[in-house]
């Protein structure tokens, strides 16, 4: 695949850095010199090419005519709007992918600007640590469709509810599937009567209710649990002395 960057600060140049290391073509552009200076001694001179940003014969120059993919990665949000417009207007480039350097600015990277991916790290970040409060020990493994979707994993705990459960009793949402379970270190193919043990590791795929659910059902039991059946809390004995100095116990 042929990846043009354009705009060769830390995430540009280290984007590249991983596409040239994956055996992609990739071209960055950049036209400050202390930048050029910096990436010069990171990525291959090939690699590079020097200009304005936003000059269509510098990113012709750059083969942007024949690029898969445009990511926009200036530290201007008006440049990067104008990048993602010129690439699918002009040169019929499939795949845009913008840096939003402002969060108020992130309404704007949508596909009135020809903007298919908006890379905006604050709500990134917020996304990411709401995830984490609410599925407890659940791993995302992988984002699928823009992240409406997500391959999420975990392992399941002694006294989950899901434990001795079939999967055809779960009730589970639309989209939720469980994909794989690893059991014992050998991969069971789930069918809607396999039971769920003690330290199977679940691999499901599913949008952000089903994973809630499903958090839900392999969570660790609950510290504070009720007394076990046929146990009675342990009463005090009151030392009690009557009048005659003698001591009972009630």
């Amino acid at each position: 695949m042929f990846v043009l960057i354009v705009g060769g600060g830390r995430t540009g140049a280290q984007l590249a850095s991983l596409l040239v290391a994956q055996k992609h073509e990739v071209h960055l552009v950049e036209g400050r010199g202390d930048v050029l200076a910096r990436i010069h001694r990171e990525l291959p001179t090939e690699v590079i090419y020097e200009g304005n940003t936003t000059d269509p014969d510098v990113l012709e120059q750059a083969g942007i005519k024949r690029a898969g993919v445009l990511a926009a990665c200036t530290s201007s949000d008006a440049d990067n709007l104008v990048l993602c417009y010129l690439a699918r207007t002009i040169y019929n480039v499939p795949r845009t992918i913008a840096r939003v350097n402002n969060p108020s600015n992130a309404w704007l990277f949508d596909q009135k600007f020809q903007v298919d991916v908006a890379l905006n790290q604050a709500e990134i970040l917020a996304s990411l640590i709401e995830e984490e409060m609410s599925l407890g020990d659940m791993m995302t493994l992988l984002k699928i469709r823009r992240g409406r979707y997500s391959l999420v994993e975990e392992k399941i705990p002694a006294g989950a509810k899901a434990v001795g459960l079939a999967i055809k009793d779960l009730s589970l949402p639309e989209h939720c599937v469980i994909a794989a379970i690893i059991r014992k270190g050998e991969v069971i193919v789930p069918r809607g009567i396999t039971q769920f043990e003690v330290g199977d590791e679940v691999l499901a795929i599913t949008d952000h209710q089903g994973a809630e659910q499903l958090a839900t059902l392999f969570a660790r039991p609950s510290i504070d649990q009720p007394p076990a059946e046929g146990l009675q809390p342990r009463r005090h004995r009151k030392n009690i002395t009557n009048k005659r100095g003698l001591r009972r116990y009630s």
